[in-house]
């Protein structure tokens, strides 16, 4: 799809620089640029490139002045990055636009689809499902009995949604995720551990965004629970009945334990573990790789494993760095040598 710079200005509220007829339909790093192609200058690190970029438009914030003749044409807005965003959205919503139900797909016969839905080849649509309007399947994915996905979510190829779980509207599953598969619980005894059935299920609540190969497990009994507005990064694991709160987000390499609670808009780097039935509380950070063992005050900042606090962490850290030196004098003070030398020149351990 092609667009010339007068309409990206017009659909920015910005101004042209240039040839208005200038066409575009591609995006493009300014470095890399290419004829017919869009890209933006928001970092002053690649102010350089727009001089000589081959970018047919270039994206361009109002208050940058130029310093010398450009070979490309400008649109100017108040901010650059912001714009050049909302292109990267109208973009991948014109590349992901597909509708219709392909005559390969398994729709189950008391499963029921809304308006405008895409469902792609050999996916599978389970009985009494029931799916929103707008709603994108892609190939592969498996739909279990009794699921519900609201309007306007996507569901991208090879995801596996187990059966009874509810999926809100406006939510983005990448591939390979599989939601609603079993807690892991058994009774162990002396003959070895016997599984606890898991019967409940997983609630996704509106506008959450789970990243590929993810693994949210189902509930014992009730649900597991992400609530709005929750993103997640690959490769994230979350155990039976773990709710996690509103606008909480995940970085790739997470585990969480069963039966914790995680509170709303906390932040979680990468890799980081926690252990089950803690209360994770509102506005908790957390540093990359660390391991959460006990409950968590609202607003604080903890690393390390096991974590606390995270300017404790960093004071304990440097006696660490230290470790190795404090040990050897030590020693040499244990076997007696050294000692005189101490006394004479009036140090001691706290230097």
């Amino acid at each position: 799809m092609q667009f010339t710079a007068a309409q990206i200005a017009q659909l920015l509220q910005g101004t042209v620089e240039g040839d208005p007829n200038a066409t575009v339909s591609k995006l493009s790093k300014i470095e890399e640029g290419g004829a017919g192609s869009l890209s933006f200058l928001a970092n002053p690190a690649y102010t350089q490139y727009v001089y000589d970029t081959t970018a047919s438009v270039v994206i361009i914030g109002k208050a940058f002045e130029l310093s010398g003749p450009v070979k490309t044409t400008l649109v100017r807005v108040a901010d650059a990055q912001g714009a050049f965003a909302k292109v990267l959205e109208m973009y991948n919503t014109i590349k992901l636009d597909k509708k219709g139900v392909s005559p390969q797909a398994v729709i189950s016969s008391g499963a029921t689809h809304g308006d405008n839905c895409y469902i792609g080849a050999l996916a599978f649509i389970g009985e009494n499902a029931r799916i929103g309007s707008n709603v994108k399947i892609y190939p592969h994915a498996y739909i279990g009995d009794n699921v519900v996905i609201g309007d306007n979510t996507t569901v991208f190829a090879n995801v596996t949604i187990y059966s009874d779980c509810v999926i809100g509207a406006r939510a983005i599953i990448h591939s390979g995720t599989v939601i609603g598969s079993d807690g892991f619980r058994f009774a162990t005894g002396p003959d070895g551990g016997a599984k606890i059935p898991q019967i409940g299920n997983v609630v996704i609540e509106d506008d959450v965004e789970i990243g590929a190969n993810c693994a949210i497990d189902r509930a014992t009994l009730g649900s597991t629970i992400l609530r709005k507005g929750v993103k997640f990064d690959n490769l994230i694991h979350i155990a039976h009945n773990v709710e996690v709160g509103e606008n909480t987000y995940y970085a790739a390499g997470g585990v969480v334990a069963g039966s914790t609670k995680i509170g709303k808009n906390c932040m979680f780097s990468g890799q980081v573990g926690i252990i089950g039935h803690l209360k994770i509380a509102d506005g908790t950070i957390i540093a990359a790789q660390s391991g959460i063992s006990k409950d968590t005050k609202a607003g604080e900042a903890y690393m390390g494993s096991p974590a606390f606090e995270v300017q404790k962490y960093r004071k304990s850290y440097i006696h660490f760095r230290n470790l190795d030196k404090l040990v050897s004098r030590l020693e040499k003070l244990e076997k007696g040598r050294g000692l005189g030398d101490y006394l004479q020149n009036g140090t001691s351990l706290r230097h």
